[in-house]
């Protein structure tokens, strides 16, 4: 556990989170929740309820937008998962943040990483959470579970290339979710693509 645990903050501490824009990208904050079970290495996704207004029905990780009161991206992460998750902020060891990602929908995204025990009381926002499971790195890193396919924009222009992991346990991870998940493997050194 030590040795992922330094070997992300080592790397972590390398990337640079900020980036400029020429246009306006609203501001949010990802967790990507790293647990361990029976030995293995695990990323905490959740799937969104078919209510919510964005990206409903799909999977992702716990997180929001920005607001001015959270001063920080992180404190962002950890506000969110708590609101959709039940994960307290003191229990998540916050190691620092991916590269920030834009989505076609004008999100820039902060990815905080950040290591929780386990086993843990998740408790789901049932407004906003549909489940939450786990997904072990070494499947996630899995060459033959990623796919990319090419899908048309929601504004125009060309075809753009999107990830997909294929289905576990009846989800699938894709989109900016995929994006980030990848970012991830790629630091931690396993190589997926």
């Amino acid at each position: 556990m030590d040795d992922l645990r330094a070997r992300l903050r080592r790397s972590l501490s390398e990337l640079d989170s900020r980036v400029e824009t020429e246009w306006d990208a609203i501001p949010a904050a990802v967790l990507i929740p790293i647990y361990q079970e029976e030995g293995h290495w695990k990323l905490l996704f959740t799937r969104r309820t078919d209510s919510v207004d964005v990206h409903a029905g799909q999977v992702s990780f716990p997180g929001g937008q920005i607001e001015a009161s959270d001063g920080t991206a992180i404190s962002a992460a950890l506000r969110e998962a708590e609101e959709e998750i039940g994960l307290n902020p003191a229990d998540v060891d916050t190691l620092g943040q991916l590269n920030p990602l834009f989505t076609v929908t004008q999100f820039l995204i902060h990815p905080v990483v950040g290591f929780f025990p386990w086993p843990y009381s998740l408790t789901p926002n049932p407004s906003e959470v549909a489940r939450t499971f786990g997904v072990p790195i070494d499947w996630l890193s899995d060459p033959k579970n990623l796919e990319v396919r090419e899908r048309r924009p929601m504004i125009s222009g060309p075809n753009v290339r999107v990830y997909y992991f294929k289905e576990f346990e009846g989800e699938t991870i894709w989109g900016v979710t995929a994006r980030i998940t990848l970012n991830f493997l790629q630091l931690v050194n396993v190589e997926s693509r």
